[in-house]
């Protein structure tokens, strides 16, 4: 018998995906599935169930592991890239000097799934983007955003958690077919009666196959996901990461920034936007 917690994988999808059982309806023999690395809830009957063996589940997040290392990896090799043009187009005195400080754009992120948001937080460290993150549930996102919107002035504000389309073959363009569009869509327009300005808060918005079109109609500046597809759980944090690092100056290059993501232009887009990069000089001794 199954139980909550448990790993499994659905056999009508090829057992594509690794899920973590969190609800089980034993009068409807159904379960609700949250994905071990994808931004998805789902539910599947529990005859559709399977167990995920250690081998599969090894296999399965070595192959994650390996698409993150990857991302990390362009993302520093990008960094060194702008860092030596910078270096250039700086006079003599400055290069030898380097007394300089950085001031990337300052990310607040409000996520549905405490665990994607912990595991969001250390790459936002790692990546050192200075981040507040908060779990709350998608449903009430627009109800605390206003407070945390006066509480932290973010640059760059991140709503994700889990989303889905309810059931195959009905209408994508109804906002009412996801299990959460409408509350992230209620999310990014009380964010917008904070700070109308596109440049001055910077939104990305939505989780797997969530209403991208709607998204980006109530004012978020990236969304997902164009094509319906999963996101990978931290394809938030390299969209806000290319933000962050791109100069005030400049208006972040779409591709660049869903380039830098694991899942693509299938899975994310959106919409010319300025970046939130500031250098000082020179750094203060204290």
């Amino acid at each position: 018998m199954w139980k909550v917690g448990e790993l499994v994988s659905r056999k009508s999808y090829g057992r594509d995906i690794c899920f973590h059982i969190v609800e089980i309806d034993r009068s409807q023999n159904v379960a609700i599935l949250k994905g071990m690395e994808v931004r998805l809830l789902a539910d599947a009957p529990l005859t559709d169930l399977e167990s995920v063996t250690e081998t599969e589940l090894r296999d399965y997040t070595a192959g994650y592991r390996r698409e993150e290392d990857d991302a990390l990896r362009l993302i520093r090799m990008r960094r060194l890239i702008e860092e030596e043009k910078r270096s250039l187009r700086s006079d003599a005195k400055f290069r030898a000097s380097h007394d300089f400080f950085e001031k990337p754009g300052r990310v607040l992120h409000i996520d549905g799934d405490g665990s994607y948001l912990e595991k969001c937080l250390l790459f936002y460290e790692e990546l050192r983007i200075p981040a507040i993150g908060h779990h709350v549930s998608e449903a009430r996102m627009a109800e605390v955003l206003p407070h945390f919107l006066e509480q932290y002035h973010p640059d760059i504000l991140i709503l994700t958690g889990h989303d889905g389309l309810l059931r195959k073959g009905q209408d994508l363009s109804n906002v009412y077919n996801y299990r959460n569009s409408e509350n992230f869509i209620k999310a990014v327009r009380a964010a917008r009666r904070y700070e109308r300005s596109f440049d001055d808060l910077i939104i990305f918005a939505g989780a797997c196959q969530s209403h991208y079109e709607a998204l980006l109609d109530s004012g978020a500046n990236f969304a997902s996901s164009p094509h319906r597809i999963l996101i990978h759980a931290l394809d938030p944090v390299f969209i806000a990461e290319k933000i962050a690092y791109t100069p005030i100056n400049q208006t972040v290059n779409i591709f660049d920034v869903v380039k830098a993501t694991i899942t693509g232009t299938d899975g994310l887009g959106g919409l010319e936007t300025r970046g939130k990069y500031r250098i000082g000089l020179p750094r203060s001794p204290y």
